[in-house]
């Protein structure tokens, strides 16, 4: 997507170790009352510059992120301490997306035109890099990339190059890239968003999905590992700035999607939309999101957390109906839950932690 948005400025590529000033502070609670309990942003953040729109957690205690300077950090201890542990040369790149598959191995991708359009991957907890994709079209312009189950075989998509989605593919966890063939995935006009890393998400062990927007706010799904594509409307506004930003899904049929239009960020009418047949039809929630949504995750069951930056909303029932919760300085890019434990990480180093 040619409008990046929120680019942060400067990178400290030394291996250091950011601890946090004092103890993490609870900084909102959630909703009282509700069956499922109050949830409470923590905050765990970065002494950073840098914005992060770049998230996976690994568990309650191992999460990555990639940061708008180049910066890669990793905390092994639920956010008490961070270790900035990013490849060496990264300054000035724009990390915006990141899979994990351990404390120890991980994938992040930079986004841009052309050769700025690059993945790296490491094994040994960012102590070494190795460079494994570089975009040698200048038309291409990668967004997001994910991994089904196992950790070998992923997906990388790209804005479309001469009309098609560009759709880059691996075997052997991220070591190498192939261009994958797209026919099925014509999308003239329309363009992926580099908001949150969930453009493109994964689930069972075949399924994939793309969202979009542009001349079309159309989100394609793949049942095959991405050798046959098709398309349906996500109910979400298009237009110039908006679309689909953040996908979701809980297992292969149940998905939410949510976006908007990043210039009206508190502008939250048909934000938000769900599936139950693997993304072949949407339906539009029937209540409206508190603004602009850049990322939505599962938590668990049929409660899922959609962030943006004005701030955060929660469903009980699989993205139907949402209600906001938190405050002004709880506004997030992104968000990750893994076993009940959900991540979300936005601009200046902000980091919390959602605990019930």
């Amino acid at each position: 997507m040619r409008i990046v948005v929120g680019a942060a400025a400067a990178a400290t590529l030394a291996l250091t170790t950011l601890t946090l000033a004092p103890a993490a502070q609870a900084v909102q609670t959630g909703q009282p009352g509700h069956p499922g309990g109050a949830y409470d942003w923590t905050a765990v953040d970065v002494d950073t510059t840098q914005g992060f729109r770049a998230l996976d957690a690994v568990d309650a205690d191992t999460a990555w992120l990639g940061g708008d300077g180049g910066g890669v950090f990793r905390t092994t201890d639920g956010g008490q301490s961070w270790d900035e542990v990013s490849p060496p040369g990264s300054e000035g790149l724009l990390f915006r997306d990141v899979e994990a598959r351990s404390a120890d191995e991980a994938v992040v991708l930079s986004i841009g035109e052309g050769e700025a359009s690059r993945i790296y991957k490491t094994v040994d907890g960012g102590a070494t890099w190795t460079e494994t994709f570089r975009s040698t079209e200048a038309a291409a312009f990668y967004n997001c990339v994910d991994f089904w189950p196992g950790g070998e075989r992923g997906i990388a998509m790209s804005d479309p190059v001469d009309g098609e989605w560009r759709i880059i593919t691996t075997d052997d966890g991220g070591d190498s890239w192939e261009i994958a063939d797209t026919r099925g995935l014509e999308a003239p006009g329309e363009f992926g968003y580099s908001a949150s890393g969930t453009c493109l998400v994964t689930a069972g062990g075949r399924d994939a999905w793309i969202g979009g927007g542009g001349a079309a706010s159309k989100i394609y799904a793949t049942h095959d590992g991405g050798r046959s594509w098709s398309s349906a409307d996500s109910t979400i506004a298009t237009g110039e700035a908006a679309g689909v930003f953040g996908l979701g899904f809980r297992n292969p049929r149940q998905g939410i999607a949510v976006g908007g239009d990043f210039g009206f960020e508190d502008d939250g009418v048909d934000r938000a939309a769900y599936s139950t047949d693997g993304g072949r039809t949407w339906t539009n929630s029937t209540s409206d999101l508190g603004g602009f949504r850049e990322a939505v995750s599962w938590i668990g069951g049929r409660t899922a957390i959609a962030v943006g930056p004005n701030g955060s909303d929660i469903s009980h029932d699989n993205g139907r109906t949402w209600e906001p919760f938190g405050a002004a300085q709880t506004r997030f890019h992104v968000v990750d839950c893994v076993h009940g434990t959900c991540w979300a990480a936005g601009a200046g180093g902000r980091v919390g932690v959602l605990a019930r």
